[in-house]
């Protein structure tokens, strides 16, 4: 579980229904069954350069999108998407108003490196990754 950092839950941190602070979008990926195909047609359109990396649950393509970070993930896709991430102050929390709000959880909370995750997804709105950064160093 992921810790609180503090975050307010409503003006008086009482978990009303305040519209929370925008969320930035941290982080956009693609989900893609050919991702040498997807890396050299947005390399050519867009000028990203994709950096194939190792990571525990196999490789991992990041590409360098300028403002924010960007990566692509081989997987069974029979339609390619892209998953914007935004950040949020607190993942459980955020995952759970999601699921107020009428969203199905498509991944719980789940810790990973840099932070942690889930996927959410509503009718009509698409889905969209959540994203609590670990705390920098000092």
């Amino acid at each position: 579980m992921a810790p609180d950092r503090g975050a307010s839950r409503g003006p008086t941190g009482d978990g009303g229904d305040a519209a929370p602070a925008p969320g930035p979008v941290a982080h956009l990926e693609l989900h893609t069954a050919d991702a040498e195909r997807a890396g050299a047609f947005y390399s050519r359109l867009c000028g990203w350069r994709p950096e194939r990396v190792s990571c525990p649950a196999g490789s991992y393509v990041r590409l360098d999108l300028g403002a924010i970070g960007g990566g692509m993930v081989e997987c069974g896709t029979s339609r390619a998407l892209w998953l914007p991430y935004v950040e949020v102050p607190e993942i459980d929390h955020a995952t759970g108003r999601a699921r107020e709000l009428g969203a199905s959880v498509l991944l719980e909370p789940r810790e990973g490196p840099g932070g942690w995750r889930s996927v959410v997804a509503a009718p009509d709105c698409g889905e969209v990754a959540l994203w609590q950064p670990k705390p920098g160093p000092g």
